[in-house]
C-alpha cells in the first residue's frame, strides 16, 4: 500500500462533493421537468412544501405563537419541532423571500444528502485502514434505501444527518477523552427531532452496552459516569425546545396509555407479510411509500421500511458476518435484526406505541455501512467470504423473485399467476436487484487486486444511487399535469384568490387536495397536519368526525360549518357535485373553483342563553351534536354549576332531531348575541363586544394551556366550552377581550437550556485548563517509528536506511493496531502511520496468487 498524506485531508471534502454531485444528477432532471420546481406526490406536496412556506413566513413576520392557519388554529412551536423548526437546513432558507421556498425544496434534499455523507465519513473514517474506504461507505449510507423513501417525508433527513455526529461523540469521548462534545451533539439531535431522538438515545444505549460487553473498547467507570453526566447535560441544554414540544404532544390521544403495545401483540406482528417485508427491505432497493408490491399487505405503509445499501445489498454486511468470529459489528447488526422482528423490541424506538414504524433503520444502515465497507477492503486479500455472501444473496432474492411473482393467485374468478400488485414493477426491481450483485460480484470477484478496485467500486455506487434515484422518484412522481395542478393552483393560487377575511372567517374546499387553504394562507377546517392541539383532538371524535392524522368533517356535519365560522367553501368547476350542503349562495369563480357563501355563517365570538353539560351532549346522536352546540352552549360537568347565574341550563331529551329550519333559527339566535369586532395579531386577538347583560362569549378557537385573557384589563379565566374551545365570562355593556398567547413550557425550558449552558462552559473551559502531559521521548523501536512518522513523511526505502531492518522491528506494533482493527477498537493513527504498520508487518491471509498491488 502507498501512502495518501497528499489525499487524507480532503477525503472528506470528498465525500461531501461526490454526494453533492450524485445529488444534483438524481434531482436536476425533474426539478428542470418542473420549471425548477421539484413536485413528487403524496405528503411532500401536501406537507413538506406548505409546511415549509408557512413556517418560513412566521418566524421572518415574528409570527411564532399560535398558527391561524394550522387545523383549527395550533400551537406553532409545538406543532412544528417536529417537521422543520429547529432543523439548521430550514433556518439557511430565511435570507430567502417566501415564494422561493418551493424552488428551494430540491436543493435542500441535495444539501442534506451530501451532509449526511460527510458527517457519515467523520465517523466510519475511525474504523478502516485505509480512510478513503470511509468515503464508499459514506456514499452508501448517503444514498441507502432509507433516504430515498423519505423524500416522501424530507425531514427525516436531517435526523440522518446528525446521527453519526452521535456515535462519533461517544467514540471521541471513551476513546480519546474528548470532553464537551457529546452534550452539545445530543443536545443538538434532541433539537432538530425530539420524536427520532427517542429512538436514538435507545440506539446509542445498545451500542454502547453491546461495545462494553464485547471487549477491547477503553470504557471504564470515570468514563461511562462521564458519558451519562454529558447525556444529561445535552438533555438540559435542549430544554428550550424539548420542553414546549413535549407539552404539545401530551395530550395527544396517539401518545396515550392506550396505544401502548401489550399482550401477543408484542411478540408477534399480527400482519403475516410483516416480517417477511422487512427481511426483503434488506435485500431489494425500495418500494413507494404508499405502494408496496412484493408483500402488497404487509400493513407498513409510510413505516419507512428499507434496510438497502445501494450496489452491494446485504452482501457485504453477509460476507462480514462470515468473515468475523466475535465482533461488536456483528454483534450490533444481529440485535438490531432481532429488535426489527419482534414487534414490542422495534416499538422500543417509539415509546412502546402499537403503530408499526422502521423509522428508526438509518441507524443500523450506518453500521451496515461499516461492516460493508470493512468487508470489501479486506476482499483485497480474500474473496472466499464475498462469494458464500452472493450466494446467498442471490438464493434470497431468487426465493423471494418466485414467491412474489409465480405463485398461483385468484383474482376474483380468473387464475393469474403472482402475488405481487405490479409484476412488471415488481420484475424490474428484482432486475435491479440481480444487476447490483452482478455488478458487485465483477468488482470483488475480478478487480480486487487491481489498484483501480476502491475507484471502481465508488463509481458503481455512484452509479447504481444515480440510476436508481432517477427510476425511483419517476416512479413514484405525479404526471405533468398533475405537477402542474400542484404548481398553478397549490403554490402560485395565493395570488389570484380574492375573498374578504372580515371579520374574520374561515374556508372550507369540497373534496380538494390536502392542505390546499394553507397553501392560499386562508384560515380552513381542512387540514393533513398530525401535531394540533388536543383539544381539537377531543372536539371532533366527540361531533363525530374521525380525527387521526387529518381534519376532513364530512358535508353531513353542514351545522359545524356555521359553528367554526366557515364563510366560504371553494368548490372545483370539474367537480359534478356542486351544492353538497344547504345554504350556499354562488359568490364567483377563481382559479377553476366556484365559490360560495354560507348564509349561515357566525363571526368568531358569540353568546348563548342556555347551556348544557357535556354529559348531555353524549346523550345526542353524534351527527346532530355539531346542530346541539348552535342551541347551546357545552360545558364541563364539574364547571357548569358556576355558569348559572348568567344560563340556563336546557332540558334535553332523547332522542333530539334537528332540521335545517332549527338550524337556520338556531343560526339566527346566535347572530343576535355576538362580538362587535375580532381581531387577529401576533401574540392572539382582540374582540370587543356589548352585550345587554352579562354571558359567556364563544371563540372557535381551540382551547390551550398557554392562553391568557383580561376583560377590560381585567385578568380572567379562560374557560374550555364546546368540548374544546375557548370561552369568556364578558360584562354587559362596552367590553374588550384580549387573549394572548405564551408557548406552555417555552420559558421555563429557556431558564433550565441557559442554567445547563452555564454549566456546559464551566466543564468545558475546565477540560481545556487541564495541564498537559508533558512530552514523552521516545524510548522502543515502535515509539521511535511512530516519532518519525510524526516529524517526517518517510518512505520504506528511508526507514530501511535509518533503522537497517526496520520491517522486523516494527512488527509488533503492526500486529498490534491489526488486533485492534479486527476488535473494532478506533485507529486514532493518522493515515501515513496506520498504512506504515500495516505496510511493515504480515498481510492477512489470502486465497492463493500475488499480493495486491498498491491501492491509490
Amino acid at each position: 500500500m502507498t501512502t495518501m498524506t497528499a489525499a487524507t485531508p480532503s477525503l472528506w471534502r470528498r465525500a461531501f462533493l461526490l454526494a453533492l454531485g450524485v445529488g444534483v444528477l438524481i434531482f436536476l432532471p425533474f426539478v428542470l421537468y418542473d420549471g425548477g420546481y421539484f413536485i413528487y406526490y403524496g405528503d411532500f406536496n401536501v406537507q413538506q412544501i406548505p409546511f415549509y412556506k408557512l413556517a418560513h413566513e412566521a418566524v421572518r413576520s415574528g409570527d411564532i405563537w399560535w398558527s391561524w392557519h394550522t387545523d383549527l388554529g395550533a400551537n406553532f412551536i409545538g406543532s412544528y419541532s417536529f417537521y422543520l423548526l429547529f432543523s439548521p437546513f430550514f433556518w439557511l432558507t430565511l435570507p430567502f423571500p417566501t415564494t422561493a421556498l418551493p424552488f428551494l425544496m430540491a436543493p435542500l434534499l441535495v444539501l442534506k444528502t451530501a451532509c449526511a455523507a460527510l458527517t457519515g465519513y467523520l465517523y466510519l473514517e475511525r474504523f478502516v485502514r485505509n480512510r478513503a474506504w470511509a468515503v464508499v461507505g459514506s456514499l452508501l449510507y448517503a444514498f441507502s434505501g432509507w433516504m430515498f423513501f423519505n423524500i416522501f417525508f424530507n425531514h427525516f433527513h436531517d435526523v440522518a444527518v446528525f446521527f453519526p455526529l452521535l456515535l462519533l461523540g461517544v467514540e471521541k469521548l471513551v476513546c480519546e477523552d474528548k470532553k464537551a462534545m457529546f452534550a452539545v451533539i445530543v443536545a443538538v439531535c434532541a433539537m432538530v427531532n425530539y420524536w427520532f431522538f427517542v429512538g436514538e438515545a435507545v440506539f446509542v444505549a445498545l451500542y454502547v452496552l453491546v461495545r462494553m460487553c464485547s471487549g477491547g473498547w477503553p470504557m471504564t467507570g470515570r468514563k461511562f459516569t462521564r458519558l451519562c453526566v454529558e447525556a444529561v447535560m445535552g438533555m438540559g441544554l435542549s430544554a428550550a425546545v424539548m420542553l414546549p414540544s413535549v407539552l404539545a404532544i401530551l395530550g395527544n390521544p396517539r401518545t396515550g396509555l392506550d396505544e401502548l403495545l401489550t399482550g401477543w401483540s408484542f411478540w408477534l406482528y399480527w400482519h403475516e407479510q410483516r416480517q417477511p417485508a422487512i427481511i426483503q427491505s434488506l435485500f431489494f432497493p425500495p418500494e413507494l411509500p404508499a405502494r408496496p408490491n412484493f408483500l402488497p399487505d404487509h400493513g407498513a405503509k409510510w413505516s419507512s421500511l428499507s434496510g438497502w445499501l445501494p450496489m452491494v445489498g446485504l452482501t457485504g454486511v453477509l460476507a462480514y458476518f462470515f468473515q468475523r468470529k466475535n465482533d461488536w459489528l456483528k454483534k450490533i447488526l444481529a440485535l438490531s435484526l432481532v429488535m426489527a422482528l419482534v414487534p414490542g423490541l422495534n416499538s422500543l424506538f417509539i415509546l412502546l406505541n402499537n403503530s408499526y414504524y422502521a423509522r428508526w433503520f438509518f441507524m443500523p444502515l450506518l453500521l451496515m455501512a461499516l461492516a460493508s465497507i470493512r468487508a470489501l477492503e479486506d476482499s483485497v486479500y480474500t474473496s472466499e467470504h464475498f462469494r458464500r455472501a452472493l450466494k446467498w444473496s442471490l438464493v434470497v432474492v431468487g426465493v423471494f423473485a418466485v414467491m412474489s411473482g409465480l405463485t398461483p393467485n385468484f383474482q376474483g374468478d380468473e387464475p393469474v399467476l403472482g402475488l405481487a400488485d405490479d409484476l412488471p414493477l415488481m420484475w424490474a426491481f428484482t432486475a435491479v436487484t440481480v444487476a447490483c450483485l452482478v455488478l458487485t460480484a465483477l468488482l470483488v470477484l475480478y478487480f480486487r487486486r487491481s489498484a483501480r478496485f476502491l475507484a471502481l467500486t465508488c463509481a458503481g455506487i455512484m452509479l447504481v444511487s444515480t440510476g436508481f434515484g432517477i427510476f425511483y422518484i419517476a416512479n413514484g412522481k405525479n404526471n405533468y399535469e398533475r405537477s402542474q395542478a400542484v404548481i398553478n393552483t397549490a403554490i402560485r393560487g395565493r395570488e389570484y384568490i380574492q375573498v374578504t377575511q372580515e371579520p374574520f372567517n374561515r374556508v372550507d374546499i369540497y373534496d380538494g387536495m390536502d392542505n390546499l387553504g394553507m397553501f392560499w394562507h386562508l384560515p380552513n377546517i381542512q387540514a393533513f397536519h398530525s401535531i394540533v392541539p388536543p383539544s381539537v383532538m377531543d372536539f371532533y371524535p366527540t361531533v363525530g368526525v374521525k380525527r387521526d392524522v387529518g381534519s376532513r368533517p364530512e358535508t353531513k356535519f353542514y351545522a359545524l360549518r356555521s359553528l367554526l365560522s366557515v364563510r366560504w367553501l371553494f368548490i372545483e368547476k370539474s367537480n359534478e357535485e356542486q351544492e353538497p350542503m344547504p345554504d350556499y349562495s354562488f359568490y364567483g369563480e377563481q382559479i377553476g373553483y366556484n365559490i360560495y357563501e354560507n348564509q349561515n355563517y357566525l363571526p368568531m365570538g358569540f353568546a348563548y342563553d342556555h347551556y348544557i353539560t357535556r354529559t348531555q351532549l353524549e346523550g345526542v346522536d353524534e351527527i346532530h351534536r355539531g346542530n346541539m352546540m348552535l342551541r347551546a352552549l357545552v360545558l364541563e360537568d364539574d364547571e357548569a354549576w358556576r355558569q348559572d347565574d348568567i344560563l340556563e341550563r336546557m332540558q334535553t331529551e332523547s332522542p333530539m332531531s334537528f332540521t335545517l329550519d332549527d338550524t337556520r333559527e338556531d343560526v339566527a339566535g346566535r347572530r343576535q348575541q355576538t362580538a362587535d369586532s375580532f381581531t387577529r395579531d401576533n401574540r392572539g386577538f382582540t374582540a370587543r363586544s356589548s352585550l345587554e347583560g352579562e354571558n359567556i362569549l364563544f371563540f372557535s378557537v381551540p382551547w390551550d394551556e398557554g392562553w391568557s385573557a383580561t376583560v377590560n384589563g381585567e385578568p380572567t379565566e379562560v374557560l374550555r366550552v364546546n368540548i374544546g374551545f375557548i370561552g369568556i365570562r364578558v360584562p354587559a355593556g362596552a367590553a374588550e377581550i384580549r387573549l394572548d398567547y405564551h408557548t406552555p413550557g417555552l420559558r421555563l425550558g429557556i431558564y433550565i437550556t441557559g442554567g445547563f449552558l452555564l454549566i456546559w462552559l464551566i466543564y468545558f473551559l475546565r477540560s481545556r485548563r487541564k495541564k498537559k502531559a508533558p512530552e514523552k521521548t521516545p524510548e522502543t523501536d515502535e515509539e521511535k517509528i511512530i516519532a518519525a512518522a510524526q516529524a517526517r513523511n518517510l518512505s520504506w526505502e528511508e526507514y530501511r536506511a535509518l533503522y537497517g531492518d526496520g520491517k522486523a522491528r516494527a512488527t509488533r506494533l503492526q500486529r498490534t493496531i491489526n488486533e485492534a482493527y479486527h476488535k473494532g477498537i478506533p485507529n486514532r493513527l493518522p493515515q501515513e502511520e496506520r498504512t506504515l504498520a500495516f505496510d511493515c508487518g504480515p498481510e492477512p491471509e489470502t486465497d492463493g496468487g500475488e499480493q495486491p498491488p498498491p491501492e491509490p
